[in-house]
């Protein structure tokens, strides 16, 4: 398979690229020198699809698995279903030699990762995302969390793999609006820190759209490895990083305002993308065509645009309660033409509502 290294010293892992590689995991994890019990934390969907030939693979390589299954759906992602994780992990009997491996998309990779990071204080995890928006986002660079009612991802903690195994082809059975929601992650990445990866995307938008393995490949590669070069600068956070939530503020906004069930994560990245194009516009950090072309590449991945219907003063509230505001203001991702970023405050939120045309 093919590799990059997230570059973090101790705490550096590999990610590995390939299609139809599940086979490998086994003989992966058994380089890593780790205990021989593994909890598989997945959901019915994935677990009906993966969760065999996983379990296969790493039998094979001397691993005992026990298999931990959540329900499936962002809703889920709370403390009720991490506690149940822990009820199973400690009916299991893993102790601080077992390690977790997170088979499924980012809720699965966010809680199991969370619990890995807490179980005993802390205990290995592997990573083998199952959908594209995982894949080149959440199952890279340690963020592991669950969400809370006022807001997402308001609890976590950063905690890093110890190796993430990406299988482009597990994305053959993946929904096409799960798919079409990772695509978002990926455009992102262009149009913050690589221009020249937006032009490819926007280019081989309809390869992209008919899962071709090579543009794929070399798409989510490309993610991945500008996202490791961010984390490897700002492993938590602390500036740089930030960049990362380009389209996060008030996608994260829209999921709240709407219970995280009208929207998929990427479906709300997208609709805060498209109005991040426009703030920074108005604010002066792109032109009029970077906007059109944002709004264009959103377009041709068939994503949504569009703000839900709610009030100003709602929006406020929702964004408000962000990660990302900081005594009273909020650390807003601009993107400065296509390919850059300016990251700046923002101390009157109502400016954002005002720009995006939400009405009172």
């Amino acid at each position: 398979m093919d590799a990059i290294t997230v570059g973090l010293h101790e705490r550096s892992y590999p990610i590995f690229f390939g299609a139809n590689k599940l086979s490998m995991l086994g003989s992966l994890c058994a380089g890593l020198n780790l205990g021989k019990r593994v909890a598989v934390v997945t959901n019915p969907t994935v677990g009906a699809w993966y969760f065999e030939p996983v379990r296969e693979s790493l039998v094979s390589a001397g691993f005992s698995v026990n298999r931990i299954e959540v329900p499936d759906g962002e809703e889920f992602k709370n403390s009720d279903t991490l506690k149940s994780i822990y009820d199973w992990l400690i009916e299991f009997g893993l102790d601080r030699g077992s390690f977790i491996v997170a088979l499924g998309g980012g809720v699965i990779g966010d809680m199991a990762g969370y619990a890995a990071a807490t179980y005993l204080r802390g205990i290995p995890f592997v990573q083998v995302p199952t959908t594209l928006l995982a894949q080149v986002d959440s199952s890279v660079g340690g963020k592991t969390g669950i969400n809370h009612e006022r807001g997402k991802n308001l609890i976590g903690a950063f905690y890093q793999p110890r190796l993430v195994m990406i299988d482009v082809a597990v994305l053959d059975t993946l929904a096409e609006r799960e798919y079409l929601s990772g695509l978002a992650e990926m455009a992102k990445y262009g149009v913050v820190l690589d221009a020249e990866f937006f032009g490819f995307m926007f280019d081989n938008a309809d390869k992209l759209l008919a899962r071709d393995k090579d543009c794929l490949l070399a798409t989510v590669k490309r993610s991945c490895a500008l996202k490791a070069s961010v984390v490897e600068k700002d492993e938590r956070e602390g500036g740089l990083r930030a960049v990362l939530n380009y389209g996060h503020t008030i996608g994260h906004a829209v999921e709240t305002l709407t219970g995280y069930r009208q929207f998929l994560h990427g479906e709300a990245v997208a609709i805060g993308m498209a109005q991040a194009a426009k703030i920074s516009e108005a604010m002066g950090y792109s032109g009029s065509e970077d906007t059109e072309r944002v709004l264009a590449l959103l377009a041709k991945l068939k994503l949504p645009l569009d703000l839900p219907p709610f009030k100003a003063s709602e929006y406020i509230e929702a964004i408000c309660h962000d990660k990302k505001v900081r005594d009273g203001g909020l650390n807003f991702v601009f993107n400065n033409n296509i390919g850059h970023f300016t990251i700046a405050r923002v101390a009157d939120v109502s400016q954002l509502t005002r720009i995006c045309g939400i009405g009172e």
